[in-house]
């Protein structure tokens, strides 16, 4: 049956039943009915939604020359099928072509030069930006042009895309190596939160819903059977003395850190450093007084330090000796760790408040500066020796 006769069949089958229903009722009555309908015609010929999405060149077109709809108007209406035949969906991407003309018109749908400013090219300086705003927090990858040609002699700053976080984000460290191992150099960012785990993102892949890998943290198989125990207890026991209470949250303390994967820190991560010598090497700073070295390769970790009292808030390799490690804390130091040998004694210089921020002095890599919060840099040598 071809689109013709069945919309025939259908005004048909339309007058029959108008024809039915005028027997059965008064001649006022089908006066009101015809006046309604007469109404409601014309209210949907005024907003012509069949077209409403159409251009006036595309509107045109689906009008037959007896004015009726056309044979494209009634396979739209019935989502793509025509004559009994099952369509092409237009809104689906055609799949299996590898044509370039295809490619174009697939994705994303860009044109040349649109897909042209989407690239990441090797002269660009990719600059990293963690943004927080109303309760929605991001990794901003900038992209820095500098000034040419091609930029008109202007320099160009702009937001090339940006990665949605689960997590308010306290800590970044770029890295080049794939967790995954898909691919000898990669484009990956660490990220460290208000949660006891290390995100690493994939800063190649655009619109992305979660990490690549992700270092510590809960387990969800642990999390699960902790919250059915947990259930299983409460509706167990009954109202006891206070005594039982404190012995309770004890419990569920503890069963909160048994929820965590084996070597995870179990409070929030402040600070991140990747060594770029030894590529799969990445060291971490917590609120839970740690420091802790990661194999990314692996994806576990490797050593945790405790050479602090109090929260650690910053961490640094050196760049000239890349197994020594910088640490500063709210305990008032900055410590010198060598990871040869991780279990000797810390080297320590005090600093006159909580630990901010560090960092080498690259022009002179046996020297380093402290920020402490009362708003005092201190420059150290570690020839000097510790407190020097």
């Amino acid at each position: 049956m071809d689109v013709e006769a069945a919309v025939a069949k259908a005004r048909a089958a339309a007058q029959a039943i108008a024809s039915t229903s005028g027997k059965a009722s008064s001649s006022t009555g089908r006066a009101h009915i015809q006046a309604a309908a007469g109404s409601l015609e014309a209210a949907l010929a005024e907003l012509d939604m069949d077209h409403y999405d159409s251009t006036d060149d595309e509107a045109a077109a689906d009008i037959d020359a007896d004015g009726s709809a056309s044979a494209a108007v009634m396979s739209r209406a019935l989502g793509g099928r025509s004559a009994g035949i099952i369509s092409d969906d237009p809104y689906m991407q055609q799949g299996g072509n590898s044509s370039d003309e295809d490619d174009d018109k697939g994705l994303y749908d860009l044109d040349s030069e649109e897909k042209d400013d989407y690239v990441i090219r090797d002269s660009d300086l990719l600059i990293l930006a963690a943004r927080s705003e109303d309760d929605v927090s991001t990794i901003e990858v900038w992209v820095y042009e500098e000034a040419s040609t091609s930029t008109g002699g202007e320099a160009n700053l702009y937001v090339h895309h940006d990665i949605l976080l689960p997590a308010f984000p306290l800590s970044l460290a770029w890295m080049d190596i794939d967790p995954a191992g898909r691919q000898a150099y990669g484009n990956m960012v660490a990220v460290g939160s208000m949660d006891p785990e290390i995100e690493i993102w994939d800063l190649d892949v655009a619109d992305q819903v979660e990490p690549a890998c992700t270092l510590g943290g809960m387990d969800p198989a642990a999390a699960v059977a902790a919250a059915k125990a947990a259930k299983a207890a409460a509706d167990a026991s009954s109202k006891g003395t206070k005594k039982k209470a404190k012995q309770k949250a004890k419990k569920k303390a503890k069963a909160a850190e048994a929820q965590l994967r084996p070597g995870s820190h179990t409070d929030a991560v402040l600070g991140l450093s990747w060594n770029r010598e030894y590529r799969n090497v990445l060291a971490s700073a917590s609120a839970d007084n740690t420091v802790k070295v990661w194999d990314v390769a692996k994806q576990q970790c490797e050593h945790t330090l405790r050479h602090h009292t109090d929260k650690v808030q910053a961490v640094a390799w050196n760049p000239a000796e890349s197994p020594v490690l910088l640490t500063g804390s709210f305990d008032k130091t900055a410590c010198l760790v060598d990871m040869r040998t991780p279990s000797g004694a810390a080297l320590l210089w005090g600093v006159s408040a909580d630990v901010e921020a560090l960092t080498w002095n690259p022009g002179s890599p046996t020297c380093f500066l402290v920020a402490a919060e009362d708003g005092l840099v201190t420059a150290f040598d570690a020839r000097g020796g510790a407190g020097g």
